[in-house]
């Protein structure tokens, strides 16, 4: 029987759908999150356990380490508030890079050498070159991608010191919610697009804010590469895989390769809802850059990963499904 796979963050929105994914695969799993933005009912699968803790909590990880013998670990557990990064980023670093040394040092203490790491596409900064490849510079302008990067150097050294074999896996905009709808993105606060457009519909939020239409893009709002959440959980199996298989340390663009506006996910939002988005629109927000897309593919010379959903409606749907329905109930409670 494989060794089981301990999964941080497990509990959060791309890590609760992988979890989902890998345990439907018949692996073992254990979940090690804080529900600090985790939630407990995310985790569905009955086969999966869930500890409530900390990354940084040495004891505890070897205990966990003891007990399961983990045969690799799939790191989720982040901050990813860019805004609040940059006003307290001393958050960020102590959540972000320095309390995942604790989780290697137990990795490296119980011969555990295979990591699948939750990185980003904010490790690039405002890239001269879209689409985006892993060639590309890596300039982060805030604290949130600089710790993320960070990780990534901290994982490279320790290939080169004791052997870890790492995926890096950088992503664009995750985006939507499980087809069934049981589970989807539920953050507090919530800032990224989708869920805000479809906020805005149910009436959550009074109306949407707009920053920017004065870009260099067809219709003057930002651009932006969104891949489906149940794609980024297949490609975290697949490196999984990968690494298992003896693959060597690996950094990959997760994205679907195809740009999609703002004013295109407000219209999708409406085309499926049936509905009018209540929209104001302001003026750009500093450091936004017009256009981020990532060209994804070395994951498929590497992984064989290909994004499956590339119309943004099909990011759109499963979301408005989970948003308007779940989600709905949660907060009526």
């Amino acid at each position: 029987m494989a060794s089981p796979i301990l999964v941080t963050g497990g509990a959060g929105y791309i890590g609760s759908h992988t979890v989902r994914m890998l345990a439907a695969q018949g692996r073992k799993i254990v979940v090690l999150d804080n529900l600090v933005f985790g939630h407990h009912d995310a985790i569905l699968d009955e086969s999966v356990e869930l500890v409530v803790g900390d990354i940084g909590d040495k004891q505890l990880l070897e205990e966990l380490f003891e007990k399961h013998r983990f045969g690799a670990v799939v790191h989720f557990a982040a901050y990813a508030y860019v805004g609040e990064s940059v006003t307290d980023p001393l958050k960020y670093y102590r959540n972000n890079t320095a309390a995942p040394l604790v989780l290697l040092q137990a990795m490296q203490d119980f011969g555990c050498k295979v990591f699948v790491f939750s990185s980003t596409c904010a490790t690039y900064g405002s890239p001269e070159i879209v689409p985006i490849t892993e060639s590309n510079p890596q300039r982060p302008i805030n604290p949130y991608g600089r710790s993320k990067l960070m990780l990534e150097w901290v994982l490279a050294d320790c290939d080169r010191a004791w052997g870890l074999r790492s995926a890096c896996l950088r992503y664009f905009n995750a985006s939507g919610s499980a087809e069934d709808g049981l589970i989807g993105e539920d953050h507090n606060p919530e800032t990224h697009l989708i869920p805000r457009v479809l906020m805005a519909l149910t009436g959550e939020i009074e109306y949407l804010e707009v920053f920017g239409t004065d870009y260099e893009t067809p219709d003057g709002t930002c651009i932006r590469d969104y891949i489906h959440v149940e794609d980024l959980a297949e490609a975290h199996a697949l490196a999984l895989d990968y690494l298992a298989g003896g693959g060597d340390s690996i950094q990959c663009n997760l994205g679907t390769g195809v740009g999609v506006s703002v004013k295109q996910i407000i219209d999708a939002a409406e085309e499926i809802s049936g509905k009018n988005v209540p929209v104001r629109y302001g003026p750009r927000r500093e450091g936004d850059p017009g256009m981020l897309v990532a060209d994804p593919s070395f994951a498929k010379s590497k992984l064989g990963w290909e994004a499956r959903r590339k119309d943004v409606r099909e990011m759109v749907r499963p979301a408005w499904k989970w948003i308007s329905g779940p989600r709905a109930g949660r907060y009526a409670r």
